[in-house]
């Protein structure tokens, strides 16, 4: 599971005075860019330091600290990580949903919902644009294939 870093950017900010956030900001964007273990690190030192004045802000920084680091920890290409550190690719799809449903007022049964949310989801479909980076897709799909064999082991 892969958090949301604008998410996580920004619930952090809100927690800030105005002379922080910048500091702040630029701490984590380059933790997140570090190695997994490396970055985490950097990640509890500043909720370390924010502690005493902010510790709203500290405990945001430590809820979900590892899945703000899957993708490091797994070795996703960098050019993926734009596209896969937000929400947006799973956002926009339900938003595009949402526009074309909000006017049925009475749903008969789950029959006509799934067919109404296909519907949707094909008419969404055409605004679709390429991700960032999707060239490197393949090498998504080979990590995940890995780690799903290897967890598989684990478990066996």
């Amino acid at each position: 599971m892969q958090r949301c870093r604008a998410h996580k950017l920004r619930n952090v900010l809100d927690h800030l005075s105005e002379d922080q956030k910048e500091q702040v900001k630029s701490v984590l964007r380059a933790a997140w860019k570090m190695e997994a273990k490396a970055g985490m690190a950097r990640i509890r030192k500043l909720a370390e330091w924010l502690e005493r004045e902010y510790p709203s802000a500290a405990a945001s920084l430590r809820e979900g600290l590892e899945e703000c680091f899957t993708m490091n920890r797994l070795g996703v290409p960098p050019s993926l990580h734009r596209c896969l550190a937000t929400t947006n690719i799973i956002e926009s799809p339900n938003a595009g949903v949402r526009i074309r449903t909000r006017r049925v007022c009475h749903w008969q049964n789950g029959a006509m919902v799934r067919r109404w949310m296909a519907s949707a989801f094909l008419r969404t479909e055409k605004n679709f644009r390429k991700i960032m980076g999707y060239r490197d897709l393949w090498a998504l799909e080979a990590i995940l294939c890995g780690s799903q064999s290897a967890t598989r082991q684990a478990v066996a």
